[in-house]
């Protein structure tokens, strides 16, 4: 049987698998102050991101058209927009921070629950039990989704596109501002 610290010293040891290769810098803070703690460890994590993504059901490989866990401009959103060249339904998404986390114990995991939610504000956030591991997920709730292209065709207009990006950034503001004040809290 595999125990709680050598799983942790096995997933902290190896080669992040995400597809940017390290952990997001605006986060990175919060998943070391995390994984310091011999309660718990980090296994996935986003500080929050704006992407254009290919609709599919399924969720294959060459779906992500655009990704950046930075603020945009209209200017940059619009280019993007201008070079997409396919038949499928293109969304645009903001998404918010999130953050999986497996806990040595059910109280730790209430613990850490009741500090995101109730002092971060990290409302969509919850306890799950896989098989033998406790985990926690950690997600803000700032998020926009919107169908923005079909069949290479932009469908909306540019003021409707600048009203996204105004409200995707705040958002990610927000979803950063939750970041540091758990980082605090912890």
């Amino acid at each position: 049987m595999i125990t709680f610290d050598r799983r942790k010293k096995d997933i902290l040891s190896k080669k992040d698998k995400s597809s940017i290769g390290d952990v997001d810098p605006r986060i990175k803070e919060l998943c070391d102050k995390i994984n310091a703690d011999n309660r718990y460890y980090t296994t996935s994590s986003c500080s929050g991101r704006i992407v254009l993504i290919r609709y599919s059901v399924d969720k294959k490989s060459g779906l992500f058209l655009f990704r950046t866990h930075e603020k945009i401009s209209f200017e940059e959103l619009k280019e993007k927009l201008e070079s997409v060249k396919e038949k499928d339904l293109i969304i645009f998404k903001q998404e918010p921070c999130i953050l999986a986390i497996a806990c040595r114990s059910l109280e730790a995991a209430t613990e850490l629950l009741h500090k995101a939610r109730e002092k971060s504000g990290w409302k969509e956030s919850g306890i799950m039990n896989i098989g033998k591991r406790i985990m926690v997920e950690l997600r803000s709730t700032e998020k926009l989704a919107q169908p923005i292209m079909d069949k290479s065709k932009i469908l909306v207009d540019d003021d409707f596109i600048k009203i996204l990006v105004k409200e995707s950034n705040k958002r990610l503001e927000r979803t950063w501002k939750k970041i540091e004040n758990l980082v605090k809290i912890i």
